[in-house]
């Protein structure tokens, strides 16, 4: 039954563990893990929690059952349940939890909106829990960007460790943030990685320090443009204490700081590839500095760590990832030689820049987490002559700036995924003289959807080996999602990793 008549309640109050959470009718939208997290949290807390979820499969069944032990009012499971906001003993709710994939567009959520109700995220309800009696007070530094968040925050995980301090990444990876704030040991500070889609539903959030990392359009059919993603973005800056961190080499990313509302007396600080200028980090020499967070930053800046120390390949977007988590740390004050031991004793982990096999000198990388332009970008940069390995699910981005910006450094062009036709497009627009090579073994769309990836991997490494020449790299950045042929980024890289290597064992014999 969907909800008609409902009494608008202001939940101004509710800013800590120990305030007045009992009996509130929330209905949490979506069952994945932050979902899962918010309905759990929420009962803890005494509040009258629904679920609801358009997937009734055995994962959802078994998280059903385990929230209904623990005091779960309902849980509503299969599409027909998204379509109206439904009642709690017979009355509205009084807030809605929405999980990061659900949209505002999405009709319960709309029906929310529409009827004045709150609506808020995982990150959102995190925050106003934080603080509970007895429990160590954890600050936040928080972290967006279309590319490089993992990444940056796992950097400055590693940092604060390195210092010696609690901390532990969060959010839009790994552990849900109300998994960490629910540590009973708690934590001397969190590294927040946060999605747009977070974002969105964020809206009292004070961290002590935020980045943007970067902009680039993505996911615009979720936020219904780029300018609502830009915005959502942006939000991250709001209200930040100590210092809102920029990347000074994006001009849209420094007008969102200079037009954020954050508390007075915070910093902005810019971080670059480049030499940086009064308060920033940056480059100098192949040593990332900073000249932001040191007293006599008019005339010197401080050493932080020798770029070779960080990986044994570092290209741009990793140096400025490892600038972005520098300030972080920085900012909440961990001295240059833990900046140092952090960034060094980093392990990025597979699928980003992933080094896989040298021979007759070509080298072959895999970056499957570079599911977007922007991403592959990066990869591309890093690189001057490179046997491209791309395509796949395009979520319907624009490849022309992409292509044309690498039209010096394309050798060949070697296609996998079931939807090339944009990819192919700009190819043929702005670099007709390169070879395009399909790596295509489906025999009917069914068996391309089905699984046939790791087929079309391996076809993709044989024929960018044939066309590989010393001095070569074959990167796998495919531009694109990786749902049309695999279950993941993390199986793509894994599909090529394999591929790789039984190509390197077939030419051993």
């Amino acid at each position: 039954m969907g909800c008609c008549t409902v009494t608008h309640t202001n939940l101004d109050h509710l800013v800590r563990w120990e305030s007045d959470w009992a009996g509130l009718r929330v209905v949490v939208a979506g069952l994945g893990l932050s979902g899962f997290s918010a309905a759990d949290t929420l009962i803890e807390l005494g509040a009258k929690v629904l679920i609801v979820d358009g997937s009734d499969t055995e994962v959802n069944r078994a998280r059903a059952d385990t929230l209904k032990i623990v005091g779960a009012t309902d849980v509503l499971l299969g599409g027909a349940h998204n379509d109206a906001l439904p009642l709690i003993d017979g009355q509205a709710p009084q807030l809605v939890i929405a999980s990061p994939g659900w949209n505002p567009r999405q009709p319960l959520l709309a029906a929310a909106a529409e009827a004045g109700i709150e609506i808020w995220g995982d990150v959102e309800l995190a925050w106003r829990v934080r603080e509970k009696e007895g429990r160590k007070l954890a600050e936040w530094v928080v972290i967006t960007g279309t590319n490089g968040k993992t990444t940056t925050v796992g950097m400055t995980e590693s940092i604060f460790r390195a210092a010696g301090l609690r901390s532990i990444a969060a959010g839009n990876v790994g552990t849900p943030i109300l998994d960490a704030i629910r540590d009973p040991e708690g934590f001397d500070v969190i590294a927040v990685e946060l999605s747009s889609f977070q974002l969105h539903y964020t809206h009292s959030m004070s961290p002590l320090a935020s980045v943007v990392l970067n902009i680039a359009e993505d996911h615009v059919d979720w936020h219904g443009g780029f300018e609502n993603y830009k915005a959502d973005k942006a939000k991250i800056y709001e209200r930040t204490r100590l210092a809102a961190i920029y990347n000074a080499e994006e001009s849209v990313v420094e007008s969102m700081v200079e037009n954020a509302d954050v508390v007075e007396g915070c910093r902005a600080i810019g971080f670059t590839t480049g030499i940086p200028s009064l308060s920033m980090v940056g480059i100098v020499e192949d040593l990332l500095v900073d000249r932001a967070f040191i007293e006599d930053r008019k005339n010197s800046a401080t050493e932080l760590v020798p770029l070779d120390s960080i990986g044994e390949i570092v290209p741009r977007h990793t140096a400025a990832n490892a600038a972005a988590a520098a300030a972080l740390a920085r900012a909440f004050g961990v001295e240059p030689e833990a900046v140092a031991k952090g960034l060094s004793g980093y392990d990025a982990g597979d699928h980003r820049i992933q080094a896989v096999a040298r021979r007759d000198d070509v080298l072959w990388i895999n970056d499957s987490k570079a599911t977007n332009p922007h991403a592959a970008n990066a990869s591309l940069g890093a690189f001057s002559s490179v046997v491209w390995i791309a395509g796949g699910l395009s979520k319907g981005v624009d490849y022309n700036e992409l292509v044309s910006s690498n039209a010096t450094r394309l050798k060949a062009v070697v296609l996998i995924g079931t939807d090339t036709a944009g990819l192919r497009e700009a190819l043929q627009r702005h670099v007709p003289q390169v070879p395009v090579i399909a790596a295509d073994v489906r025999e009917t769309e069914e068996e391309a959807v089905a699984g046939a990836g790791w087929s079309v991997m391996a076809a993709a490494v044989k024929a960018a080996a044939e066309i590989a020449t010393p001095g070569d790299t074959v990167l796998m950045a495919p531009a694109a999602a990786s749902m049309d042929q695999f279950t993941s980024y993390a199986q793509r890289g894994e599909a090529f990793i394999g591929a790789v290597g039984a190509l390197m064992g077939e030419t051993s014999k």
